[in-house]
């Protein structure tokens, strides 16, 4: 049950990753509501990869690196380093999302997110996924090389 739970959790990864880049795509082109439905799935997606992994991680199923020795160190800097941002980008994502909720609250619309009350949240929401957005898209491109690594150069740890 565990290897299908993992292979689940990599599917929903990838498809909130490429979510996410096509959300940036939307409003970079103006496509307000389009982007809202875009981040939303990433969002949806990216909290069922989180329940997934946590199962999969409860089940016992872990991996550990066996390949090259040389390679170790960059192995670990990418798994270390992979962690820390995972870890950091549930509440910078929650923050913006809190804050583009906030904003469209009190726009009415997308159309409105310019009115007084609306414009300090979207001001604020623009400024937290400007980092939000490379955390989150590093931790994804990062998730998925290690998931290569392992499924080449690493052991299932039996607990």
């Amino acid at each position: 049950m565990a290897p299908i739970i993992n292979q689940w959790a990599v599917i929903m990864i990838v498809l909130s990753g490429i979510a996410l880049c096509t959300g940036v795509y939307f409003i970079r082109t103006g496509k307000r509501v389009w982007h809202m439905r875009a981040m939303l799935t990433a969002s949806a997606l990216a909290t069922i990869f989180l329940v997934l992994y946590l199962t999969r991680l409860a089940l016992g199923y872990e991996k550990v690196f066996t390949g090259p020795a040389a390679w170790k160190p960059a192995y670990y800097t990418l798994l270390i380093s992979h962690i820390i941002l995972a870890a950091a980008n549930l509440p910078l994502a929650l923050v913006a999302l809190w804050n583009a909720w906030g904003g469209l609250k009190r726009a009415g619309n997308l159309n409105n997110i310019d009115a007084p009350a609306a414009l300090p949240y979207f001001n604020r929401h623009r400024a937290w996924v400007r980092w939000t957005v490379p955390v989150w898209l590093y931790v994804a491109v990062t998730g998925w090389i290690i998931y290569l690594v392992l499924g080449r150069w690493g052991e299932l740890v039996t607990g």
